[in-house]
């Protein structure tokens, strides 16, 4: 009887303290996801805003007639897909490197890997410029309608200053979100969207140039967003710690960035390439004009509200980076919880949103009713597409804040090019669903690519993801020779 007794009270102490450990675990992941909230609300806002140009441009030139409308979009997705998702997937690389040197208190570094990743982006820009201005031959060498390749082409040739632009802003933007300082982003992004609006209205409608206005508009408010957080770099006492001169020393980090940054790339492009691919895809179609706009407007919806998962993984991505570069594993651990947590709620949420609109949101982008019914009646694969891609944003960013972005570009090449583009093709054309069996191929992709990011978290070794955070950076500042420095990290590796 004794011995029945003491066992009843083990299980019994057993059992509490397993309801301590969880409820202290909850604590922690609410704690963790009130710092990522913090970082990761005003980001979405800067996000949102950068994207709400295209969507504002994309809006006002599409009431000028279907034909301007499906041409732009056709542009703009180009201009995504050859261009700035590029440079943005390669900009993701300092969240690696920049957010694990901040961590580690190397905060000096931020300054010269910003420089570095402008240069390098710069310079990669070069030949994607002449890809643009050649846009519209190419359209129609690939079988495109002629006269919306040719409208296309026109507006990517005058959106090359906003190519050049995103080499400077992307970085920057990294350079700011790697410290936390959100707020200079957040004012900066705001007040350009808000100039943007009468800008891109001017030159639209009232200056003769119709939808060339709307590139133009882009180049100058996408300029001046930039040049607002560069001087704030240069100038402001907050950055006075992570600010550095130019010298000679940011050459020295090209290989390091560009080892991260071409990863990095390929975990953004191969998903938006599998988006954008719809949108040419579509062009082959019958009725093209109207395949090709409806399709346009799902994924300018789907990216727009993208925004919001991708930059509370951003936050998640830096604070994960900074925690690991400190040497804090287990709080990398229950930050990622956390932003998976969040990943959940925003999909749920903003799904329910759209699809409580979806009757509506169509007259945004267009007048015609054939457009708006035809997006009506997509809508619900759209909103399943939402949560997919909430999850897979914030895994990706955890991700990325490890340093593991060649699992992602691995896990995104087979969900989206073995798995969601095969079936996108057999739907669309062999079993002739048109544009519903072309979204449901993806969302099916981007559903699989959840899937295995969840796989691959789940079975992260922490403590060895910070070891390899502390190494980087120990034979990082080896190199420029700091060896007081690496004495202390190597001892603390031990």
């Amino acid at each position: 009887m004794e011995e029945e007794l003491l066992l009843k009270q083990e299980e019994e102490k057993g059992k509490e303290e397993i309801i301590i450990k969880i409820k202290v675990g909850w604590k922690e992941i609410l704690q963790e996801i009130k710092r990522v909230s913090k970082v990761a609300g005003p980001m979405v806002v800067v996000m949102m805003s950068q994207y709400m140009i295209q969507v504002i441009t994309l809006m006002m030139v599409g009431h000028l007639s279907p034909l301007y409308l499906s041409s732009t979009a056709l542009a703009v997705s180009l201009a995504a897909v050859t261009g700035f998702s590029l440079l943005l997937g390669m900009a993701g690389a300092l969240e690696t490197i920049s957010g694990q040197s901040y961590g580690a208190q190397q905060y000096k570094k931020l300054g010269t890997q910003t420089y570095t990743a402008i240069f390098s982006l710069t310079l990669f820009s070069i030949p994607l410029c002449v890809l643009w201005i050649y846009m519209g031959d190419i359209l129609v060498f690939i079988g495109q309608d002629p006269a919306i390749s040719r409208e296309a082409g026109k507006f990517m040739t005058y959106l090359v200053p906003t190519l050049v632009c995103y080499a400077v802003y992307e970085p920057l933007v990294r350079y700011f979100q790697s410290q936390s300082l959100v707020m200079p982003m957040f004012v900066s992004s705001c007040c350009t969207v808000f100039l943007h609006i009468p800008l891109c209205w001017a030159l639209v409608y009232k200056s003769g140039l119709n939808n060339l206005g709307g590139a133009i508009a882009m180049g100058i408010s996408n300029w001046l967003n930039a040049t607002l957080l560069a001087l704030y770099m240069m100038f402001s006492p907050s950055c006075a710690a992570t600010r550095s001169p130019i010298s000679v020393e940011m050459f020295h980090g090209i290989g390091e960035f560009f080892r991260f940054a071409i990863p990095s790339a390929a975990m953004v492009c191969l998903e938006w390439w599998s988006f954008e691919l719809l949108i040419l895809l579509s062009g082959l179609l019958p009725n093209p004009e109207l395949e090709t706009s409806v399709l346009s407007v799902c994924v300018t919806t789907v990216s727009a509200l993208f925004a919001i998962p991708y930059r509370i993984a951003a936050a998640a991505s830096t604070r994960i980076a900074n925690e690991l570069g400190a040497g804090n594993p287990q709080t990398a651990r229950i930050a990622a919880c956390g932003v998976v947590a969040m990943g959940v709620a925003n999909g749920l949420i903003v799904s329910s949103v759209l699809f409580t609109t979806r009757r509506f949101f169509g007259y945004c982008f267009s007048n015609e009713k054939q457009v708006v019914d035809y997006v009506t009646n997509i809508a619900p694969l759209v909103c399943v597409n939402i949560i997919s891609d909430s999850m897979q944003a914030v895994l990706s960013g955890i991700s990325r804040g490890c340093g593991w972005q060649h699992l992602g570009t691995y896990t995104n090449l087979a969900a989206y090019y073995l798995v969601g583009i095969p079936i996108s093709v057999t739907l669309g054309f062999w079993m002739q669903m048109r544009g519903r069996g072309l979204w449901i191929g993806v969302m099916v992709g981007a559903m699989t690519q959840a899937v295995l990011l969840s796989v691959i978290t789940s079975r992260t070794k922490w403590e060895e993801e910070a070891r390899k955070a502390r190494k980087r950076v120990v034979e990082e500042t080896s190199r420029v020779g700091n060896g007081v420095y690496v004495d202390e990290q190597r001892r603390l590796i031990n």
